[in-house]
């Protein structure tokens, strides 16, 4: 199984096509938040199922602040994390993942892509496909792939 990973596109949709394009085929899109209204652009463009969450700048959407999937086996919590303090660190984010039972969990809001790794929960942030705030600027995203019955794994990728 192949996941495309994104956050924080804030209208800027050419970027995230890109992204689909250069790792197509996908089976499924998890948006982390701060669509900003593209969300159908988002959800009739794309050729599998694609999950968002609400970000702070998503006044409109009626997409939830979580959400808590199964993939492949793993517990998904999706964020976008600024309820939970991530622009300060990851703790209080992963607490609450681990109190709701998920293995991974996803966020965006900081715009800086992590992948951490602790024994009991991964957390994930694909930084923005808009608006980069790390060390050089470049947009980011992450692919996700699950072999059969396999380990997941994660890379962090440019545009």
């Amino acid at each position: 199984m192949k996941v495309l990973i994104v956050s924080d596109t804030h209208r800027r949709t050419e970027s995230y096509f890109d992204a689909l394009k250069k790792e197509k085929p996908v089976d499924l899109v998890i948006h982390c938040g701060d669509i900003e209204g593209d969300e159908e652009t988002f959800r009739l463009r794309t050729d599998c199922p694609v999950v968002m969450v609400s970000g702070n700048n998503d006044f409109f959407g009626f997409y939830p602040k979580d959400q808590m999937l199964d993939v492949a086996g793993y517990k998904v919590f999706v964020t976008h994390g600024h309820y939970y303090g991530v622009s300060l660190d990851t703790q209080r984010i992963k607490e609450e993942a681990r109190e709701r039972g998920a293995d991974i969990v996803m966020f965006g809001h900081t715009h800086k892509p992590l992948i951490d790794r602790d024994e009991d929960i991964i957390a994930i942030n694909p930084g923005s496909l808009a608006y980069p705030r790390q060390e050089g600027y470049r947009p980011t995203y992450i692919v996700m792939t699950i072999e059969d019955g396999g380990e997941a794994s994660f890379e962090l990728k440019y545009l």
